[in-house]
Order: C-alpha cells, then structure tokens, then sequence
C-alpha cells in the first residue's frame, strides 16, 4: 500500500531541494514522476527552484476549486499515452497552499490509486497559524518529517514572520507571495517573541 508522506520545516529549510532530490532519485531508477503544485503559489510559476540554483518546471498546477485526484489521473493517463509508463510517485510542492479536500484527495491516491505522494511545505503562517493544507496534511499523513533549518541565533527556527520593507509585520493576509517587498525569515521561537512583542498570534 502506498502512502501519503508530509515533510515539512520553516523557510530556507531545504523543501524544494529535496523535492528535487526525490524526483531526480526516482527517475536516475528508471521511474516516472508527476510534480505538482498550487496554482495560489505563484512565485516561479510554473517551475520549482530551489536555493541551490536548481529550477524544474512542474507537470501540473492545481487551483483551489480542482480537485487534485481528478487532475493527477487525466495527467497520468496522459503520460500512459504518450507511451511513457505509468507514475510511481507524485511530488507536490508548496502543499501548505492545498485546501483540506485536496490532502484528502492525496490521501486517496495513495490508497485507491496505490501511488506514493509525496507533500512538501511549511506548517504555518506569519502569525503561527496552521495552513489548510498543512493542517489537514497533520491530520491524516502516514508519515511527517521536518526539515530542519537554523535561526539567526543558531537555535532550530520554526517560525515564519513576514518582513515587508525589511521590516517585521504582525498582520495581513495569510498569503501575501507577490511583490518584492515581501520577503520572510525563519527564526527560533525566542526570536520570534522578541521581533512580536511576545505575541504568537494576532
């Protein structure tokens, strides 16, 4: 039975890398792998890139109203007629950005369709609240790994604060990914209180 796995960690935590890594150590056997990712992320498109300089176009984009077993299966069919096997593995990127139905529907094909996923992303927001998508992903994955990365501090960071202007903000929209202000940096939960004024959540 195949199973539904979610490795997840702060930013800069390696996520897209070893996405990559999995996808390359798949195909280097001589497996085929569909890589998928939400439409909502729109930083890089349709590609992944990771930190490393490695950039790979993904298969498809899911949008928040599809349903992500409807869109592997036509994406896998397609793969069958063009006479390129069938898939061994789907990898999704970004998956916090998945509704709790589609981690229902990863779920199920894991199950039903009896084909590994393979769920990469971060768990929560700017203001330590749970994605949907990473939410439910605790909830019902076979499998959780974090991805560890380091604060400024040197501590394990698991926080995501957002920074616009190179300033810290403690309030906004949950997703916020356009735009060249808008960057994020992964701290430690005492750096974390100290940049919030000891708030976890607003």
């Amino acid at each position: 039975m195949a199973k539904l796995y979610f490795r997840y960690g702060a930013m800069n935590s390696g996520k897209s890398t070893a996405l990559l890594q999995a996808a390359y150590n798949y195909e280097e056997r001589g497996h085929r792998v569909l890589i998928a990712k939400p439409a909502t992320d729109t930083k890089g498109d349709r590609s992944i890139v990771s930190r490393l300089g490695v950039v790979r176009d993904v298969d498809f984009l899911v949008a928040p109203q599809q349903g992500l077993r409807d869109v592997f299966l036509a994406e896998r069919e397609r793969f069958r007629e063009a006479g390129a096997g069938d898939v061994s593995c789907l990898l999704v990127d970004e998956a916090q950005f998945l509704t709790a139905g589609q981690v229902d529907d990863a779920l199920r094909i894991a199950l039903i369709d009896d084909v590994p996923v393979l769920a990469y992303g971060i768990r929560t927001d700017f203001l330590t609240a749970a994605f949907p998508g990473s939410g439910r992903l605790l909830e019902v994955a076979h499998s959780l790994e974090e991805l560890k990365t380091i604060c400024r501090c040197g501590r394990k960071a698991i926080f995501n604060p957002r920074k616009v202007n190179g300033h810290f903000v403690f309030d906004g929209d949950q997703v916020a990914i356009d735009g060249d202000e808008v960057t994020y940096e992964a701290l430690c939960g005492v750096c974390y209180l100290e940049e919030s004024d000891g708030r976890l959540s607003a």
